[in-house]
């Protein structure tokens, strides 16, 4: 299902994505927070269309202005549990990780997740892009569905 919303000029391109991190105290007082402030706060989601005609307006947290679109949850990837990492499947996150120079930390600490959530497996994609895990953590790489989508 998609949304219209208003987005920065810089992610209003069809296929950007971006996490929706709520209200600015820069959007007190704005005439267009009602269109900008109408999607799920921590949620990822895509641009799939860029509003024909739409124009650009004045904005006090977008320095280049804001944009209408069409945006619609967007599927998140994240490492899992290898033990659970099952198409249909529900699980949640394996639990924070300090080790931020690893080629799996966005991966394991997804933006658009919690950790105490559970998720529907959309898609098993395969083996997480480290060689090992720092926290001796036996995980596999999965698509989830867009929040919504079950």
């Amino acid at each position: 299902m998609t949304t219209v919303t208003l987005i920065g000029t810089r992610l209003a391109e069809a296929g950007e994505e971006f996490v929706y991190n709520g209200e600015s105290s820069a959007c007190e007082g704005c005439p267009y927070r009602d269109q900008c402030l109408n999607l799920t706060e921590g949620r990822r989601y895509r641009v799939s269309n860029v509003r024909d005609g739409a124009k650009t307006l004045d904005c006090a947290v977008h320095d280049t202005g804001v944009i209408a679109v069409e945006v619609e949850p967007a599927p998140v990837e994240a490492n899992v549990p290898s033990s659970v990492a099952f198409a249909g499947s529900k699980t949640s996150l394996a639990g924070p990780c300090p080790h931020t120079g690893c080629p799996s930390h966005e991966l394991c600490v997804p933006s658009g997740t919690e950790f105490d959530e559970e998720y529907r497996i959309d898609s098993v994609v395969g083996d997480p892009p480290h060689e090992y895990c720092e926290l001796d953590r036996e995980l596999t790489l999965v698509e989830f569905e867009p929040p919504g989508s079950e």
